[in-house]
C-alpha cells in the first residue's frame, strides 16, 4: 500500500502537536532553568498521541509520528531560549523578557535550524546510519502502539509522583528541602557534599545512563571535592576581594562563593576545548551532508523519480526561506547596535556559525542523543568568536557589546537545538516510512507555536523564583547555569575580567579528558569519557550530578538483572523505565509551573508553605527518592518478566 493513502499531516495531528509542544516547552523551560538541561520529549508525546488519537477514532502510526515530531519542538525551542536569553536579565539589559524579541529570536532561530538541517538528513541518517537513540526509541514506542493506554498510565503515574515531590519541596509545602547536604571547615580546608532531591534529575539519569552519570559526577568531584578545597587551603588568602566577601561565611556559603567566582570557570575552559574538538572531529561529516543534499536536488531537477520517503523540502524553497528569515534578524541586530557596519557582520557570523553548529548538533544527536547534545558548548564557542569580532568593531569598553554577542548566540543556540531535534525525528520517520518534508513542516509549526509562549512562561518563573542572580526577594533563584555562563563570558570580554587562569586550567583538564576518551575508543571500550559531559559536571553544583548518577546506576542494575549486553536488548528492557522517567521529569516540571502561579498572585514565596513543625528535613526527601528508585527498578524488571512469561 502506498504511503500516500495513509493519514499523516492531518488537521487533528497538527492541532494536538501544537498543544503538546506548548505544554512541553513550558515544562522544559522550568527544568532547564533549574538544572541546566532539558529532555527530548518525543517519546512521551508519542504515547499521549496514541492514546488521544485512538479515543478520537483511528490514529495511524504516521499520524502519531507527526504529533511526536511537532510536540518535540517544544523542548528544543525551550532549550535554545533558556540557555541564552536569561543572560540579558543577568546583564541588566532587560528587566523582564520582552515578548516580541523572544518570539523573534526563538521563532526565527528555530526556522533557520529546520532549514539548515535539511541537507544533513541523507548523510547522517541514510548514508552513515547514525543511531539517533531517541528517534529509534520513539519509533519502537509507536510500533508497539497496541496498548497505548498502558504506556499512558505509566507516564501519568510517574508524573503524579514527580509533581507531588515538587509540591512537597522548598517552593511548595516545604515538607522537604530541595537539597540534602553536609559541609564543614577543616582548618582552612572546605569540605562539601550533597544531593538534590529532585525526581526529575533522577529520571534524567535513568535516561542518559550510567556512563554519562559517572562522567558528570566525576566533573562535580573535580570541582567540589578537589578544586574548591585546594583553593580554600592555598589560594583564598591571596584573593583579597573574595576573602572579604567570604569573611565569617559558613562552610556551605563559602564553598558556593569560591565555586561561583573561580572554580566554575574550569568548566568554561573544558567546554571551550570540547567545542573545538567537536568541530575538528566532525569536519568530514559536514561536507558529506552538504554534498548529499545537493546531489538529491539535482536528481529531482532531472525528473528522476524520488520516493516520498526520500523527499525533503526543496533546496530552492530553503534558500528563499533563509533570505526571508535572516533579514528581520539583521534588522533586529541593527536596532541593538545602530551601525550597519556592525549589524551586517553580526548577521554573517550568525549564518555561518548557525549552519556549522546545526551540523555539529545533528551529528552529536545521532551519536549520543538529544538529551546529551552539548549545545551549550557550541553556543559558548559562538559567543567567544562573536565577542572577539565585536571587540574589534565596537571596542572593548562598548556598553552594548555583551548584549549584541548574546543575541548572536541566542539565534545559533535555537537553531542548533532544533537542528538536532529535527534529525532525531527524521530518524524515527525513516524507520517508519514517513515523508520527510511533512515532518520538517510540522517541526517548523511546532517550533513557532512554542516560541509564542516562551516569554510569558519565563516572566512567570522570574516573578515566582527569580532567575540567575540571587536577590533579597529571591535568595535562591533558578540557577539558569548556561545563561549565567554566557553572560559571564560576554561580560568578561567587554570591559570585565574573566579568571583566565581557571579557564586555561579547565582547557587543560578538557584536553586530558579528550586523550582518555580517544584511548578508550581505540581500545574498543564501551565506557567513554565525553569531554562536554564532564565539563557540565564541573560547571554545575555537585548536588545536581548526584541524582543523575543514581538514576544511571538504577538503569545499569536493570541491565545487569537481565544480562543485557547489546544495544537492542537494552532499548527493549528500558522502554517502561524510560516512560516512567519521562513522567517524573514532566510531572515535576509542570508542577513547578503551577506552583509559580499562586506565588506570583500572592507576591510571596511562602504562600504554600506549611508551619515549621511540618518541615522534616533532608532525611525524608532521601527516603522519598529511595522509594522512587525502588519503584522504578521494580517496574523495569517486572516489565521484562511479564513480557517473557
Amino acid at each position: 500500500m502506498s504511503h500516500e493513502a495513509k493519514p499523516e499531516l492531518t488537521f487533528r495531528a497538527v492541532t494536538l502537536a501544537i498543544i503538546l509542544a506548548v505544554i512541553l516547552a513550558a515544562a522544559n523551560t522550568y527544568l532547564g532553568l533549574f538544572a541546566g538541561m532539558t529532555i527530548a520529549s518525543a517519546i512521551p508525546a508519542a504515547v499521549v498521541s496514541m492514546a488521544i488519537l485512538r479515543m478520537l477514532g483511528g490514529g495511524h502510526i504516521l499520524e502519531n509520528n507527526i504529533v511526536s515530531t511537532g510536540a518535540s519542538a517544544g523542548s528544543s525551542i525551550a532549550t535554545g531560549v533558556i540557555f541564552t536569553m536569561p543572560a540579558l536579565i543577568i546583564l541588566g539589559y532587560w528587566e523582564d523578557f520582552v515578548y516580541s524579541w523572544v518570539l523573534a529570536i526563538a521563532g526565527l532561530g528555530g526556522l533557520l535550524g529546520v532549514f539548515f538541517s535539511v541537507p544533513l538528513r541523507r548523510s547522517l541518517i541514510v548514508d552513515q546510519g547514525l543511531a539517533f537513540p531517541e528517534g529509534k526509541a520513539a519509533a519502537e514506542v509507536l510500533r508497539s502502539g497496541d496498548k497505548p493506554g498502558e504506556g499512558l498510565k505509566v507516564l501519568a503515574g510517574a508524573a503524579a509522583i514527580g509533581g507531588a515531590m515538587k509540591l512537597a519541596a522548598t517552593s511548595g509545602l516545604r515538607l522537604i528541602p530541595d537539597t540534602a547536604a553536609s559541609s564543614a571547615w577543616f582548618g582552612k580546608t572546605l569540605a562539601y557534599f550533597g544531593t538534590n532531591l529532585s525526581p526529575a534529575l533522577f529520571g534524567v539519569g535513568y535516561i542518559v545512563g550510567l556512563n554519562i552519570g559517572i562522567v558528570m559526577l566525576a566533573g562535580g568531584v573535580i570541582a567540589w571535592n578537589i578544586a574548591i578545597p585546594a583553593y580554600s587551603t592555598w589560594f583564598l588568602a591571596a584573593d583579597p576581594v573574595l576573602s572579604v566577601q567570604l569573611a565569617g561565611a559558613g562552610a556551605e556559603d563559602a564553598a558556593y562563593g569560591i565555586w561561583s567566582a573561580q572554580v566554575r570557570y574550569l568548566g568554561v575552559g573544558a567546554m571551550l576545548i570540547g567545542g573545538v574538538w567537536t568541530l575538528i572531529s566532525l569536519r568530514k561529516s559536514l561536507f558529506s551532508g552538504i554534498r548529499s543534499g545537493l546531489n538529491a536536488e539535482r536528481a529531482d531537477a532531472r525528473g528522476e523519480k524520488v520516493p516520498d520517503t526520500e523527499r525533503d523540502l526543496p533546496m530552492r524553497f530553503i534558500l528563499i526561506g533563509l533570505v526571508i528569515f535572516v533579514i528581520p534578524l539583521m534588522l533586529l541586530y541593527q536596532a541593538i547596535v545602530g551601525q550597519w557596519l556592525v549589524s551586517i557582520p553580526m548577521t554573517i557570523i550568525m549564518i555561518v556559525a548557525g549552519f556549522l553548529f546545526v551540523s555539529v548538533s545533528a551529528y552529536m544527536a545521532g551519536l549520543v542523543g538529544s538529551s546529551n547534545n552539548p549545545v551549550s558548548g557550541l553556543t559558548i564557542a559562538t559567543i567567544l568568536f562573536a565577542a572577539l569580532v565585536l571587540v574589534v568593531l565596537l571596542g572593548r569598553d562598548s556598553p552594548i557589546g555583551a548584549v549584541a554577542t548574546i543575541m548572536i548566540g541566542a539565534v545559533v543556540c535555537a537553531a542548533a537545538c532544533i537542528g538536532g531535534d529535527n534529525l532525531q525525528d527524521l530518524k524515527c520517520g525513516y524507520l517508519l516510512g514517513a515523508t520527510p518534508w511533512k515532518q520538517q513542516v510540522m517541526l517548523a509549526i511546532g517550533g513557532v507555536s512554542s516560541a509564542l509562549v516562551m516569554a510569558p512562561v519565563l516572566n512567570l518563573l522570574a516573578s515566582a523564583y527569580g532567575i540567575g542572580v540571587p536577590t533579597e526577594a529571591h535568595p535562591n533563584p533558578l540557577l539558569a547555569p548556561q545563561a549565567n555562563l554566557m553572560a559571564s563570558v560576554a561580560k568578561g570580554i567587554f570591559g570585565g575580567e574573566l579568571p583566565w587562569t581557571m579557564i586555561g586550567i579547565g582547557a587543560g583538564i578538557g584536553a586530558v579528558i579528550i586523550v582518555i576518551d580517544e584511548l578508550l575508543k581505540k581500545s574498543g571500550s564501551s565506557f567513554r569519557t565525553p569531554v562536554l559531559a564532564c565539563a557540565v559536571g564541573i560547571y554545575l553544583p555537585i548536588e545536581l550530578s548526584v541524582p543523575i548518577f543514581a538514576g544511571g546506576l538504577v538503569a545499569y542494575l536493570v541491565e545487569r538483572f537481565f544480562h543485557a549486553e547489546d544495544a537492542k536488548a537494552k532499548e527493549n528492557i528500558h522502554q517502561k523505565g524510560t516512560l516512567f522517567s519521562a513522567g517524573l521529569i514532566t510531572g515535576e516540571a509542570l508542577m513547578g509551573i503551577f506552583i509559580a502561579i499562586p506565588i506570583v498572585v500572592a507576591g510571596s514565596a511562602d504562600v504554600l508553605a506549611l508551619p515549621e513543625a511540618w518541615h522534616f528535613g533532608g532525611w525524608l526527601g532521601l527516603l522519598m527518592l529511595a522509594g522512587v528508585a525502588l519503584l522504578l527498578y521494580r517496574l523495569a524488571t517486572r516489565q521484562e518478566l511479564n513480557q517473557t512469561a
